[in-house]
């Protein structure tokens, strides 16, 4: 037999197509050609090959060998399909029985025959399972495959054992699905809270409605504390979700455990990162900070201090949730629907306005950095607050303002439920015609809005914004109807101009 097929999955962002190895063994000099545009890794996949062939006693064969990775016009990278030409290669040569179309392989191959961990395997489990595939995956990978269910994924640590299924002696250990973690709520820090009853109102109508929220004060005034308390607050992550969670994370390298992705994602990234390790790029186009927080928080703090050019490509992603990354070779998308949470000082100095004339800033001085945000960017952000310090007897009060799990916390669940159950999504993901259906205020609200609209300056996506929020305003108190008052609420969280 000189000819023979064995299949994987190529990494193309969250799509894993399926590639056909097709190895041929023909007369002629000895060596080993791979076609199919391989990067660097997969054209030194042979030698790795050689090696564990040699050392798990096979005869790799002295012929002229062509391992031709199909669809030709597809990139292929990585060390992903040494197990499948090392499979394709036996086949080719009489060594192995004929492998099922139905299978597939998926492991980077040491000198030895052990079949090492590939990243962003879980991609590729997934499109595998939608098409009732087999796959055959590396051990260090198995947590990754629990997260499916119905998925027919099994496992190995070394060529031979892979082998030996192959020939029918000793079948592989099958990936159990491991019912979800049902862990208890990410920890809350609002117990350390004192005080500011109206931005914790502020976060819990931004966790129920999936609002962005762009917190102003002084330094101490507790926007960081404020931020990392919205975790807690948002509702658990349903299972298809937490897939997509876990396959970011896969592509970023990591070997994904449930417990890890059973609570949405916090991402807080310095104010030194740059475009790419924010939005995601590279020569290998890779997901960013905007895609790691995927159906979770990106908490930017010191606004002001990122770079602009990062700032101004956050603007895609907060309106059509994904982020489209091309290249020459390929066009990548990674979805991106992220909440913003983002905190600012009024000035450079951080105390603008404070009562004891702590700030030496000028006029100029603070203009030229509240125009660091720009206006489209500061116009897609739905609530902007300012947030003032707590007195000093507040402050050192014994008694906490909220309990770890506080009525807040219920009150988001039950109105983010309401949501999904009347539009199937977050009040922050209604598109222009769902605004209209159910967002629309009454006479009085209309009469409110149109006043704001001349005195606030408010453009047409800001009005769509506020109505937004207003819906939330009336889910949170279990109202039917959007109310001048909760219309009113909504304009308050947008003190400041864009």
């Amino acid at each position: 037999m000189g000819l023979a097929t064995a299949f994987s999955r190529a990494e193309a962002g969250l799509d894993a197509p399926r590639i056909a190895i097709e190895v041929h063994l023909r007369g002629g000099l000895p060596g080993v050609a791979i076609v199919g545009l391989p990067e660097v890794a997969v054209r030194e996949s042979k030698d790795r090959v050689r090696s564990a062939l040699v050392n798990s006693q096979f005869e790799f064969p002295a012929q002229r060998i062509t391992v031709n990775l199909a669809p030709a016009d597809l990139p292929k990278e990585g060390g992903r399909f040494d197990l499948a030409i090392a499979v394709g290669l036996l086949r080719a040569s009489g060594q192995l029985p004929e492998v099922l179309p139905e299978m597939e392989f998926l492991g980077e191959l040491s000198l030895g025959g052990d079949i090492r961990p590939v990243r962003g395997l879980l991609p590729a489990l997934i499109q595998a399972t939608r098409e009732g595939k087999q796959v055959v995956i590396p051990v260090a990978n198995a947590p990754e495959a629990a997260l499916l269910r119905d998925a027919r994924v099994f496992v190995a640590d070394h060529l031979l054992q892979v082998c030996s299924m192959l020939r029918g002696e000793q079948p592989l250990e099958a990936v159990e699905h491991k019912p979800r973690d049902l862990a208890g709520p990410a920890r809350s820090a609002f117990h350390f809270v004192r005080g500011q009853f109206q931005a914790r109102r502020a976060l819990a109508v931004a966790a129920a409605g999936g609002h962005s929220l762009l917190m102003t004060g002084p330094p101490g005034s507790g926007k960081s504390l404020l931020a990392s308390c919205l975790p807690a607050l948002l509702p658990p992550l349903p299972e298809e979700q937490m897939l997509e969670v876990a396959a970011v994370r896969s592509l970023r390298g990591e070997v994904v455990f449930q417990g890890e992705v059973a609570h949405r994602p916090f991402r807080s990234p310095h104010h030194s990162v740059s475009a790419v390790a924010l939005t995601g790029g590279g020569r290998v186009p890779r997901p960013g900070e905007v895609s790691m927080a995927h159906r979770g928080v990106l908490f930017l703090d010191e606004l002001p201090e990122f770079e602009r050019r990062a700032l101004e490509a956050l603007r895609e992603p907060l309106e059509t949730g994904e982020i489209r990354i091309s290249r020459a070779a390929a066009s990548h998308v990674f979805p991106a629907r992220f909440q913003l949470i983002a905190a600012m000082n009024p000035c450079p100095c951080g105390y603008h306005g404070d009562s004891q004339g702590r700030c030496r800033c000028t006029a100029e001085q603070v203009r030229r950095y509240a125009g660091r945000i720009s206006g489209p960017l500061l116009d897609r952000i739905d609530m902007q607050l300012m947030v003032q310090p707590v007195s000093r007897e507040v402050l050192l009060s014994g008694s906490p303002e909220a309990d770890e799990h506080g009525p807040e916390a219920r009150q988001v669940s039950d109105a983010a439920a309401v949501q999904r159950l009347r539009a199937g999504s977050l009040n922050a993901d209604l598109d222009v015609e769902q605004v209209e259906r159910w967002c629309r205020p009454d006479l009085s609200g209309m009469r409110l809005l149109a006043r704001a609209v001349d005195r606030m300056g408010l453009s047409a996506r800001a009005v769509h914004r506020c109505m937004r929020v207003a819906r939330t305003v009336a889910d949170l108190d279990c109202a039917q109807d959007v109310a001048a008052s909760h219309l009113a609420e909504a304009l308050g969280y947008r003190q400041l101009k864009g």
